[in-house]
């Protein structure tokens, strides 16, 4: 399915670059950097970190502060995001 119209991606593209990075990406624009590509409207932006969070399963719910993933993006951040790149 795609998730970014814009730059023509698709769910199997994020979980690729969330599985092929060399450190964990947690947020839409470290897949976008992964991709060699950039946001350009931001609309899927919640829809890449529901497909990040899903790709790395139980660790994306569980981190915490002393967890090596406490970078995640928040809800908020994600939807800053989305607005940054419209």
């Amino acid at each position: 399915m795609i998730v970014c119209s814009c730059n023509v991606l698709s769910d199997h593209d994020v979980r690729n670059a969330v599985s092929a990075a060399s450190g964990v990406t947690r947020n839409p624009k470290q897949v976008y950097g992964c991709l060699g590509c950039s946001a350009e409207c931001g609309r899927c932006a919640r829809t890449i970190k529901a497909i990040i969070d899903e790709a790395l399963g139980p660790c994306a719910k569980a981190c915490c502060s002393g967890c090596p993933h406490s970078h995640a993006v928040t809800e908020e951040q994600a939807h800053e995001f989305a607005l940054a790149a419209s």
